[in-house]
């Protein structure tokens, strides 16, 4: 299945105590540029214009008072943002797999997956057209109506907090991902597109950022795999304060038909040799990060430690990471010398059909 686009919206929470990271000075709650016309950071009276005849939130939905709309790193391995940790630390996507046991099949997925590319690759960067953007949104963000019009059977149905005027991803996928504040749960959509007074979409998830709840099994999200988006991207601001403290996104060109949790969906062919969605890979211990700098650095000592997923298919060794002005283009180019062969695939569960 190919990959969906993404909306992600986050809502704010109040956390725990945590060194803050810088939010943009803006202070307006959305964040990353905005692939729609208009300014690059909406201003809140044109988020206010894009809610016009908005669906109520519905009161079934918690609310909590808004907090801060900062990205910051707590004690645990987990990253807030909007006021909100991105899943408990015990949640997958913030395991330390440093000394877990290597998969016996290891060398075979690296064979396939080098295939058709041999190195790794940042898919993100300074230029707007490349990454993933997401917004968050405070608790009084109006709710609007979401239509699907492929895989409706799998999602997650509305209404969505998404403004009119949320971000939307380059490219074919047009993700659009929205962190809602108020009730620390994450909306992603997949090829969305924003239609009168609300959105319609490919396919859409809403995760709850204070659970490690999986989608039912067979059932997509906003990403092949049926993987949240956003917790696996690289994001500016924590490569800026010097780590990261979750596993990365990553595609291969072709998987298996099969899925390791916490995946939930399969969108490839019956080839046991090929990666199955949720395979997850480490950069070995040994690989010499010697002559590595800045931003690049920061990227592979997380790989090291927590590793990158198998979360959809595309272009093989494509890691993923948030839109930013403010990325190194030059620095991150130094990932692109690393080897697929420095890798090795762990063991995290069974493979399921």
């Amino acid at each position: 299945m190919a990959m969906m686009c993404a909306l992600v919206v986050l809502t704010a929470c109040n956390g725990p105590t945590a060194q803050a990271i810088p939010t943009p000075s803006s202070g307006v709650a959305l964040i990353a540029l905005p692939h729609l016309p208009g300014p690059a950071t909406p201003t809140p009276s044109a988020l206010a214009a894009a809610t016009a005849q908005p669906t109520a939130r519905p009161s079934a939905k918690p609310t909590a008072p808004a907090g801060s709309t900062k990205i910051r790193l707590v004690s645990g391995p987990s990253t807030v943002i909007g006021g909100c940790r991105v899943f408990p630390t015990n949640n997958p996507w913030n395991e330390n797999i440093a000394n877990a046991p290597v998969n016996p099949k290891s060398a075979t997925y690296i064979a396939a997956i080098d295939s058709t590319k041999q190195f790794l690759h940042p898919d993100f960067g300074s230029n707007p057209t490349y990454g993933i953007p997401y917004a968050v949104v405070p608790a009084s963000q109006q709710f609007v109506p979401i239509t699907f019009n492929a895989y409706g059977n799998e999602s997650d149905p509305g209404p969505y907090p998404v403004p009119l005027n949320a971000p939307v991803e380059s490219g074919s996928d047009h993700h659009v991902l929205v962190v809602d504040s108020g009730n620390c749960h994450l909306y992603e959509m997949y090829d969305a597109q924003q239609v009168g007074s609300g959105w319609v979409c490919a396919s859409g998830a809403v995760f709850n950022l204070n659970s490690n709840a999986l989608r039912p099994n067979d059932w997509t999200s906003a990403d092949a795999a049926g993987l949240p988006i956003l917790p696996g991207l690289a994001l500016y601001n924590e490569v800026a304060s010097g780590v990261i403290n979750h596993a990365l996104r990553f595609t291969v060109a072709q998987t298996q038909n099969g899925f390791i949790h916490p995946a939930t969906h399969e969108a490839g062919i019956n080839n046991p040799s090929l990666p199955p969605m949720g395979l997850r890979l480490r950069l070995e211990a040994s690989f010499s990060l010697a002559g590595y700098t800045g931003e690049a650095l920061v990227i592979l000592t997380a790989l090291k430690t927590y590793g990158m997923i198998v979360a959809d298919n595309g272009s093989s060794w494509y890691i993923s990471g948030a839109t930013d002005p403010r990325w190194d283009d030059n620095n991150l180019n130094e990932l692109k010398s690393v080897p697929g062969s420095a890798f090795q695939v762990v063991e995290t569960g069974p493979i399921l059909h």
